[in-house]
């Protein structure tokens, strides 16, 4: 099979094709034959060496954790009805030790090991590519959707909002009957965050972007900010939040989370909720994820896949992240 590897810490080019002996399932695990692979904005990070405070990786490594194919084998103690079947499946395995942080690896592979209990079959009708699309950003916007608990006619912001995450949350936000304003960085994002139907949409690299946001909820500001783009951003985000307001910090896309502390949030009258608070058990993880596939299988929800790369091409694929010029999802194609 092929593999692509992080070779070391560094810049795209460490990540390098090359040929692999073909996995073999061991007990509660199969084989899956990878049609797409999900490529994840943190694991271009991680192939910088950051965050090895969560995720603790050593080259060389495989990277990725979302692949969607066909189930080619199983091993002992695994229904041998899953062979043949589409299905979905996260990769990777718990970062030191931890149950919900999970280290992103083995995606990156033409042919993937996951354990049974990872598997989520994919709908009849449903391209895997929209499917792995969803792996990771459908349980994360449903759950964030649910916890903001948003009203119909309140302002919701959405930073990042031409990324992946993002097109999702406006989706999901908009179906509850929110005033959605997306804001992101260049003109094709914010058009297609437009197309979606968000009321306005603003770009962050410009001065005065939140005095814009203010202004289109008439100076009340916003009920709920979903931060993807955290640092300094994040914090202007804050600053336009109404007293009352839900704000979700979970982006790291400036390079760390939004320069918000708890005290000062609770002192502005608005709700903290960090990436930490939101890590939900296994099990409604994949509650989440069914709920997302169900609304793309009925056509109510639909992610927004705006490159795919060959296997061999992941360092490119990672150069498009990282340049910033990638809209919504980026899959390699195996």
């Amino acid at each position: 099979m092929r593999i692509v590897e992080v070779t070391e810490f560094g810049g795209p080019q460490v990540l390098v094709a090359r040929e692999a002996p073909d996995p073999v399932a061991g007990a509660g695990q199969v084989v899956i034959e990878t049609a797409v692979a999900d490529v994840l904005f943190l694991d271009t990070q991680l192939r910088e060496g950051w965050g090895e405070g969560f995720f603790p990786m050593t080259p060389p490594y495989v990277p990725g954790d979302g692949v969607a194919g066909q189930v080619v084998s199983a091993g002992d103690g695994v229904d041998p009805a899953w062979v043949g079947r589409r299905v979905m499946a996260r990769t990777g395995a718990p970062a030191g030790g931890s149950d919900s942080i999970v280290a992103p690896t083995g995606g990156y592979a033409t042919r993937a090991v996951a354990s049974v209990e990872a598997l989520i079959p994919v709908p009849d009708g449903l391209e895997l590519s929209q499917a792995v699309a969803l792996l990771h950003d459908g349980p994360t916007a449903t759950g964030f959707v649910d916890n903001a608990a948003i009203r119909p006619g309140e302002w919701v912001l959405i930073t990042a909002a031409g990324g992946s995450l993002g097109i999702v949350l406006v989706q999901l936000a908009l179906a509850g009957g929110a005033r959605v304003i997306g804001a992101a960085r260049g003109t094709r994002k914010l058009d297609l965050v437009r197309e979606l139907g968000a009321e306005a949409a603003v770009d962050y690299t410009e001065n005065g972007w939140p005095e814009r946001v203010r202004e289109t909820t008439g100076g009340k500001g916003v009920d709920v900010v979903f931060d993807g783009a955290g640092g300094p951003l994040g914090r202007s985000a804050l600053e336009v939040t109404a007293s009352g307001g839900r704000f979700f910090a979970y982006g790291a896309a400036s390079g760390g989370f939004a320069e918000v502390t708890p005290d000062e949030a609770a002192g502005r009258g608005v709700r903290l909720v960090g990436i930490m608070d939101q890590v939900s058990d296994a099990a409604e993880v994949r509650r989440l994820t069914e709920r997302a596939l169900a609304k793309a299988a009925a056509g109510h929800l639909r992610p927004h896949v705006g490159q795919t790369f060959p296997l061999e091409r992941a360092a490119d694929a990672h150069a498009a992240m990282a340049a910033r010029t990638a809209i919504g999802k980026t899959l390699l194609v195996c």
